[in-house]
């Protein structure tokens, strides 16, 4: 016999509680990791139907996290306590990320540098394009979004990225930006942008080292794959 206290799935609760506690998030089903973070701010109902729900209309963890409050709450049992910690939770991994490669040497320890970018752009259903401006000493002294939207030569001003690296007193940049498609390779269109861009930045004296490109299941380097190096030679050869 229950008691008047209990609701429906309380066991089940306190052993997903238990179960992270003990061993993290690892071997978590996502309905599990949505389950969980709803029951934060629901103490007394059962969250797997509205943690399957969300999965249902979201896809993915990316896409719940990546969605507007007007549509988290449409989902049934989804109320504005679940949807604050929802967006909290989004926000704080970010910031974290973030302060993790704020003023460190990301050209000789890239990882932590492409794992925000990855976190923060690369799940996006809009492309968004990002500037990492750098000092002298390859440290990070800023991180924006430039532009959002589908980029096109006419999309991307090279003026307005000049302008943004002169205000962080920028020696060096990083470029980054997604696609929703979740293929990253990169497209005619993405080629010629970051040519048009090496072009400008050496124009005023500030190097590009890389270019990045972020999908649902990695990136792509334009330096890696010598793009970077091949833009700059052309310009020395030129200019």
């Amino acid at each position: 016999m229950t008691t008047g206290n209990k609701h429906k799935g309380e066991g089940h609760r306190q052993r997903l509680k238990e179960k992270f506690l003990q061993n993290g998030i690892d071997g978590f089903q996502d309905y599990e990791v949505v389950e969980l973070l709803l029951t934060l701010n629901t103490p007394r109902r059962d969250c797997k139907d509205s943690a399957k729900a969300l999965l249902a209309r979201f896809k993915n963890l990316q896409g719940i996290f990546e969605a507007n409050p007007e549509e988290l709450s449409r989902v049934k049992g989804v109320g504005p306590a679940n949807i604050l910690g929802i967006k909290l939770i989004k926000e704080v991994a970010d910031l974290y990320l973030k302060k993790k490669v704020i003023k460190t040497d990301v050209i000789s320890n890239s990882k932590d540098l492409i794992n925000y970018l990855r976190h923060a752009i690369g799940r996006k259903t809009r492309e968004v394009f990002a500037g990492v401006f750098l000092d002298a000493k390859n440290r990070v002294n800023g991180l924006e979004i430039l532009f959002e939207g589908t980029l096109t030569m006419s999309s991307v001003y090279p003026r307005e990225v000049i302008i943004k690296a002169l205000e962080h007193r920028a020696a060096a940049v990083i470029f980054a930006h997604n696609h929703p498609s979740g293929d990253h390779a990169p497209s005619p269109e993405d080629i010629a942008i970051t040519r048009r861009l090496v072009f400008a930045c050496r124009h005023v004296g500030i190097t590009v080292h890389e270019h990045v490109i972020t999908g649902e299941e990695g990136f792509y380097s334009f330096a890696d794959n010598g793009y970077i190096g091949e833009f700059n030679r052309e310009f020395e050869k030129n200019g």
